[in-house]
């Protein structure tokens, strides 16, 4: 049985299934609800209910609920689930600036290699701790002289009991030359986030296209899941672009998705195809790709994620062709000594 739920002042309704919470549901539907550990310890989905009734596992109030706070109606939605259709009021997110930026202690959890140059790291975070993000945002990795890397994040915002890092190897880049030489399961990182205006904007009505360079796809897997996941019906045009077949590490993946999703396209690119690749498939620069399939782009929303001269060049080329600056959305990453080893990717 499900139950009703609207929340106050928005007026936004979504359901919530028998034996899920009250924010499971609301993130499963795509509206952002304020969390931090998502266990009952933090207070941080703490709501009012002003119609209908809650219970808690076990019957047993959270920790960050006191009984007087919920007999005067207060809820930790984390854990609260309906008995009934309910009225609630708690802040809804709208945008990345109201969410807190956390600083913690992560695990190295997993270590995958994903293609010659690129590793998926996956990082477990305190058994207390979440970190909330929107899909396409990045963390930094704080290093112990008080330098920076940031990593955008690979994973959508539902699916975080983890937080998966695409690193690429950089040649003179410190740190993903430990990543690739030395690091072990269980290292611990220090961790910063999350940041960035690179998210998917999930209210447009307007079609999607996506361009990514190299491991610039990181942040656009992201915001893919996360669009499958709240059931985004709008097109959605993925182009990829690297430099031979082996730098599509996820070729795959992607295309298995394009046949279960309806609305999903996806059109790899490779600049300098090798010899044994025998690719049939689309050669050149990315943008170019793009272009010829959408030479009026205009009516498109446009995530772009790559390398400083990628961006640049669509940011132009869209501009030139219509595109407001207001449908343009970028992730530029460059080498930087002080602050990034760019190798999947920092944000904003």
């Amino acid at each position: 049985m499900a139950y009703q739920v609207k929340i106050e002042p928005s007026g936004h309704t979504f359901s919530v299934e028998a034996g899920e919470s009250v924010l499971e549901a609301a993130l499963r539907q795509g509206i952002e609800l304020p969390y931090g550990c998502r266990g009952g310890s933090c207070g941080s989905c703490r709501g009012r209910v002003i119609s209908g009734s809650v219970s808690y596992p076990s019957d047993v109030l959270p920790p960050a609920l006191e009984p007087e706070q919920a007999a005067a109606g207060e809820a930790l939605f984390c854990q609260a689930m309906p008995q009934e259709d309910l009225g609630i009021e708690v802040q809804e997110l709208i945008t990345p600036a109201q969410i807190e930026v956390k600083n913690m202690p992560a695990r190295v959890a997993e270590m995958q290699r994903l293609c010659h140059d690129v590793y998926l790291l996956r990082l477990k975070l305190p058994t207390t701790e979440r970190l909330q993000f929107f899909a396409g945002q990045y963390i930094e990795i704080l290093l112990k002289d008080g330098r920076r890397r940031a990593f955008s994040i690979a994973n959508a915002p539902h699916d975080d009991d983890y937080i998966d890092l695409h690193i690429r190897l950089v040649e003179g880049g410190e740190f993903t030359q430990y990543v690739f030489n030395e690091m072990q399961p269980k290292a611990i990182l220090r961790i910063e986030g999350p940041f960035g205006q690179f998210y998917l904007r999930e209210d447009s009505p307007r079609p999607i296209l996506m361009m990514a360079g190299g491991t610039g796809y990181a942040p656009l897997k992201g915001m893919l899941e996360h669009a499958f996941h709240i059931g985004i019906t709008r097109p959605i045009h993925l182009f990829w672009g690297a430099r031979s077949r082996r730098d599509l590490y996820a070729h795959d993946t992607i295309s298995r998705w394009a046949r279960e999703h309806g609305n999903l396209q996806y059109t790899p690119v490779l600049s300098e195809p090798l010899a044994e690749d025998t690719w049939d498939g689309r050669t050149g620069l990315v943008l170019g790709a793009l272009l010829e399939r959408y030479p009026e782009p205009a009516g498109h929303d446009i995530y772009m994620s790559g390398p400083p001269a990628m961006v640049e060049a669509g940011r132009k080329s869209f501009l030139g062709r219509g595109v407001p600056q207001e449908q343009m959305f970028a992730d530029a990453f460059e080498f930087a000594a002080d602050t990034r080893d760019k190798a999947a990717q920092g944000g904003g």
